[in-house]
């Protein structure tokens, strides 16, 4: 049986991580370097970078800081944020990331995930979504995808959008529920469900994780193949030690560290 996989999350905004709830009132929280290096010693099986400005910004990504995490660390990482082409997508590898990331831009211009996918190979390709419960009747799912750091609706149904994508060659896809980021109240299970049920690339829960028991829910209730953690370790609260730990205490098959 396959592990599930706990991968922390970087907000990255003027070269320092940060954290907000359903993207606002963030607060610095440190530097980027070595709360990855923490991570990657503590246990992580991967970790994911996001520039989160550079997008709404339309500025590159911050190629520097992108070297110095892979230089840091021993786990893969996935990047995202303020990439525009495939070119943009190359320099993020050479830099040292295994995975890049692509949301807005992808909404925009699909063909970046095809382009990208014959270019460096689907595993390289991750589509992230920030959809958001939505009465829109051309969203049969009741989930809207949203762009630009939840600043643009798109009028497209999440799911539809996840299976487009799966086929156009996305190795992976985050499902990040604009209502449960940043509240540590649990992920948003139904639309994650409902996306790992439609495609056969692995799927990653995205914001809301609080407590192991979430992560729990994500993985047995929702099939999601991997859970984002970033609340709640970046406060102390919990580990990946203690969270995989408790994972393991009610039979989640994990990578141990303990």
């Amino acid at each position: 049986m396959l592990t599930k996989r706990i991968i922390p999350c970087l907000d990255v905004r003027k070269g320092r991580v940060t954290k907000g709830v359903k993207f606002k009132n963030n607060i610095d929280l440190g530097d980027p370097v070595q709360m990855a290096l923490a991570y990657s010693d503590g246990g992580a099986d991967e970790l994911v970078f996001y520039d989160i400005t550079a997008s709404a910004e339309r500025r590159p990504i911050d190629i520097g800081m992108v070297a110095a995490v892979a230089e840091a660390i021993r786990i893969p990482f996935a990047v995202g944020g303020g990439i525009s082409c495939v070119a943009d997508m190359e320099r993020v590898i050479l830099a040292g990331a295994e995975k890049v990331s692509v949301n807005s831009l992808a909404v925009r211009n699909p063909q970046i995930i095809s382009d990208g996918a014959k270019a460096f190979g689907a595993q390289c390709v991750v589509l992230g979504m920030d959809p958001v419960k939505s009465a829109n009747p051309g969203c049969p799912s009741g989930y809207e995808i949203t762009t630009r750091g939840f600043r643009e609706f798109t009028g497209m149904d999440a799911v539809e959008w996840a299976k487009r994508a799966a086929d156009l060659g996305a190795g992976e896809i985050v499902v990040n529920s604009v209502d449960a980021d940043g509240t540590r109240a649990g992920f948003e299970l139904a639309i994650t469900q409902m996306i790992a049920d439609a495609v056969s690339v692995p799927v990653v829960a995205s914001g809301g994780a609080g407590k192991p028991s979430h992560l729990a829910d994500a993985f047995n209730v929702a099939h999601a193949d991997a859970a984002i953690v970033a609340g709640m370790i970046h406060t102390g609260e919990w580990t990946i030690a203690q969270i995989k730990a408790e994972l393991a205490s009610v039979g989640v098959p994990v990578r141990k560290v303990w």
